[in-house]
């Protein structure tokens, strides 16, 4: 028997039409890539989206045409989230950190028809614009005053619309998105969201033991709209009525720092290297922040040392997450438990250095080496696999189908322990995890080691050849400004908090460390560059 229910189907466009109707003058504030900080209500933003759903129909785009961008985020893309998607079309959100080769393959692959860029990335675009072999069309997302020759103008575009758009039928399961992922082997995967699919995730990131967000809440995305969608905060803030700000390219700490206070922002989200700028600048100037509540770190695991810094100088609580462009991203997030209300100042940090919990929608297990089940004891790693609503069951194009198993379940590459509590934690990517004498080692630990020696910044743990152990690890360390550190003392510090033979056979003290497209350290990088400078042991 079917039940005698509406069936109203869970589109995009519906969460701004929410959102202009309910909370019509919260804000949504950028600093523009031009300068100026501009802001208007979700009302206007509605009225702009419709009116660029208008412009792009006049461009010839149809349903299931991908339409790519090349921006940082800003009122104009936030606006194309809605615009792209609401007429049947996908939004291919090109990161503009990779290779300009790659930027090229991807819109090939994804055979974009349409591209629309910000004017930062004008030199860019002119390089790898006459190489792509879909794209007919670019669009300078800015106005007649900052636009390159030659190109239409997003403002012009808009100018000559208006927002009497009635958003046509689209199926719910219709691919809304295109997010390329560079996390795996080979050229970058394709990762395909859908309306439900995002729908869904944007509901469950609003919930009380997942980002916690309502319409009194100020949410500030420091990871980039081309990021896995940032995270999927600019659907779940409008959602709830929140104030959304958008940082636009500047992501430097003094930066962020400034927009934070200035729009009392209650709610951060980015991976660990933003964090560690803006605890940088507020070690630097003394300044501490008042009103953030929460700080979601993902995108690669945070150190002891870390959390303890920006929950001493942004006031607010971290909440650590996990989770990958095919999840859409948010897999688990850490939340505490009833029962963890007693525990004590060491417990809790022990405990947020977990990925986290399992939110309903995201099913994982641990599979071993055998391919067996492995227990939730916390103590027992293995090959990391999930499936939910919001995961992708295949890559665009099939490719890369060694990912998804027969049983329907994405294998995430990542080494993890799953404990009794239902937390998640990660020790390490599967191609990073270093084996030595037949056992692994963890990177993630070794890292949070040395991180914890007051002078240490960042850290990376990577595995050299060993003629007799396969493997030993090296620590690369990244000092704070200002700061020195002896490497005997620092090997001597990690030897003190990890299993004896866990201790690195060398720490080497060295200036930067390779940060890819999405803020994460290219151990890859490191690898092949050590194993023909580093003599085994």
């Amino acid at each position: 028997m079917l039940a005698l229910m509406m069936d109203r189907p869970l589109t995009l466009p519906s969460i701004l039409e929410h959102a202009a109707l309910y909370h019509g003058d919260r804000e949504v504030v950028t600093r523009t890539v031009e300068g100026p900080i501009h802001r208007y209500g979700y009302r206007d933003a509605l009225s702009r989206a419709k009116k660029m759903a208008k412009a792009l129909l006049a461009l010839g785009v149809k349903p299931g045409d991908r339409v790519a961008t090349l921006a940082w985020s800003t009122h104009r893309h936030f606006e194309l989230y809605f615009a792209v998607t609401g007429i049947g079309a996908v939004l291919h959100t090109i990161n503009p950190r990779l290779h300009p080769d790659q930027v090229v393959w991807v819109a090939d692959h994804a055979e974009d028809s349409l591209l629309l860029f910000d004017i930062t990335f004008s030199e860019l675009v002119a390089e790898v614009g006459p190489k792509m072999a879909s794209v007919k069309t670019f669009v300078a997302m800015t106005d007649a005053a900052h636009a390159p020759p030659g190109v239409p103008v997003y403002e012009d575009l808009l100018a000559a619309q208006t927002d009497d758009l009635a958003w046509p039928d689209v199926d719910e399961r219709q691919a809304s998105g295109l997010c390329y992922t560079s996390g795996t082997t080979g050229n970058p995967k394709g990762v395909l969201y859908g309306h439900r699919s995002t729908v869904l995730h944007a509901l469950a990131l609003a919930l009380p033991d997942a980002f916690d967000l309502s319409a009194r809440d100020v949410v500030m995305p420091c990871a980039q709209m081309y990021h896995a969608n940032a995270w999927c905060t600019p659907y779940a803030a409008p959602l709830v009525g929140a104030k959304l700000v958008l940082p636009g390219r500047a992501l430097d700490g003094p930066s962020v720092c400034e927009l934070m206070a200035d729009e009392d922002v209650s709610f951060v989200l980015g991976v660990p290297t933003i964090w560690v700028g803006v605890a940088d600048h507020l070690d630097q100037t003394g300044g501490q922040l008042s009103s953030v509540r929460t700080i979601a770190i993902g995108g690669s695991a945070p150190t002891a040392s870390l959390i303890s810094r920006i929950e001493s100088r942004l006031g607010g609580k971290v909440r650590q997450i996990w989770g990958m462009t095919e999840t859409s991203p948010l897999g688990v997030i850490n939340t505490p438990l009833p029962t963890h209300a007693g525990e004590s100042e060491a417990a809790t940090l022990q405990r947020k250095l977990k990925q986290g919990r399992g939110l309903w929608g995201v099913e994982m297990r641990i599979m071993g080496e055998d391919g067996a089940l492995l227990p939730r004891d916390g103590k027992s790693p293995g090959a990391l696999q999930v499936r939910g609503p919001w995961v992708s069951s295949a890559y665009f194009k099939q490719d890369g189908a060694t990912a998804f198993t027969d049983d329907g379940w994405f294998d995430t590459g990542d080494i993890a322990t799953l404990d009794p509590e239902g937390y998640l934690r990660l020790t390490d990517r599967a191609k990073d995890v270093i084996k030595s004498g037949g056992e692994w080692i963890s990177t993630l630990d070794l890292e949070d080691a040395v991180c914890s020696h007051p002078a240490v910044a960042m850290a990376a743990a990577v595995g050299i050849p060993h003629p007799k152990w396969d493997e030993r690890p090296l620590l690369l360390v990244v000092l704070r400004p200002g700061q020195t550190a002896d490497p005997e003392v620092l090997k001597a510090h990690v030897a003190e908090r990890v299993a004896k033979w866990w201790t690195p056979d060398e720490v080497r003290i060295v200036d930067s460390l390779p940060i890819g497209p999405t803020g994460k350290v290219l151990k890859r990088e490191l690898r092949d560059a050590l194993a023909t400078q580093v003599p085994a042991v």
